[in-house]
């Protein structure tokens, strides 16, 4: 790309180099999508929290659940796990290659500590679902006001 000078009143150096930084940060990072790449972190994760408790459900498709580890501590939840690559028969040849292989770990710091004993989990058609209660000794208490 040939260089020219700005012509627009508004020309702000620091966004070229902005734009330079996510273009050699998409370049460097296009092999190792499994961990972090173009796509955004794997797995994708969604995380609801309630007053009682949170919902995580992460994309995983092609992971084996056996190779999926869900670790809490405190308020904070970790994903760690792995996909394998597919073998290729005798004489095959991969055409395109987009999903990544390898191993993965995501941790998330929930606005609430967590009750460890009552974590679920549940892997079904790609998804992994965790639901998360919160712990007793964190839940907002109601306090009744008497009169008088």
């Amino acid at each position: 790309m040939l260089w020219t000078w700005p012509t627009r009143r508004n020309w702000n150096l620091w966004d070229d180099f902005e734009r330079l930084q996510r273009d050699m940060d998409r370049l460097f990072n296009a092999g190792t999508r499994a961990a972090s790449g173009p796509l955004g972190d794997f797995p994708a994760v969604n995380i609801w929290a309630g007053e009682n408790d949170a919902l995580l459900t992460a994309e995983l498709p092609g992971v084996n659940p056996d190779d999926i580890d869900v670790t809490v501590k405190d308020n904070t939840v970790t994903i760690r796990g792995s996909r394998q690559p597919e073998t290729l028969k005798e004489g095959q040849a991969y055409m395109r290659r987009e999903r990544g292989t390898g191993s993965f770990v995501r941790s998330f710091t929930l606005p609430f500590d967590v009750d460890a004993k009552n974590v679920s989990a549940q892997y079904r058609m790609g998804i992994l679902q965790v639901t998360l209660p919160r712990a007793e000794a964190d839940k907002p208490k109601k306090i009744t006001v008497k009169a008088g």
